[in-house]
C-alpha cells in the first residue's frame, strides 16, 4: 500500500510515517518511481508505535523495544535483553510518577471545584 493509505487506515500523518522510517520504526520498499511500499503488516507496526508513543516512550526506546514485541497483538517476542528489560523498567517507573503526578493534581481541581460549587450553591457572586 502507498503512504497515503497507510496514513488513512492508521490516523497518522504522512509526515509522522517519514519520520518513523527515519528513525527507523518503519520500513517500506520503493517502486521503480521511487514511491513508498508498504505491506499490510505495516498498519499494525504502526498502531503498536502509536502506542508507545501514546505511553511517553522516546523514539530511541520505541526502536529498542519493536524487535522485541509482535506487532499484531504486541506480546513478547523471546529477544528481549537485559539492557531492554533494564529501560523499560526505568521507562516503567517513570510513567508510574507521571502518574502519581497527575492523580494529585486531579485532587487538587476536585477540591478547587467542591469549593467553587460550594460557594455557588451558597448564592456568592461568581468570580471568573
Amino acid at each position: 500500500m502507498r503512504i497515503g493509505e497507510l496514513a488513512d487506515r492508521t490516523g497518522v500523518s504522512v509526515r509522522s510515517l517519514r519520520y518513523y522510517e527515519t528513525k527507523g520504526l518503519l520500513a517500506s520498499e520503493r517502486t521503480s518511481g521511487g514511491q513508498r511500499e508498504y505491506p499490510e503488516a505495516a498498519v499494525d507496526r504502526v498502531r503498536r508505535i502509536q502506542e508507545m508513543f501514546a505511553a511517553g516512550l522516546h523514539s530511541d526506546t520505541v526502536g529498542d523495544l519493536l524487535p522485541c514485541i509482535h506487532d499484531v497483538d504486541g506480546t513478547p517476542t523471546e529477544t528481549a535483553t537485559p539492557y531492554l528489560v533494564a529501560k523499560l523498567t526505568e521507562e516503567r517507573e517513570r510513567i508510574e510518577q507521571a502518574m502519581r503526578d497527575l492523580h494529585r493534581t486531579r485532587d487538587v481541581l476536585d477540591g478547587v471545584i467542591a469549593a467553587a460549587s460550594d460557594t455557588k450553591t451558597k448564592g456568592s457572586t461568581d468570580h471568573q
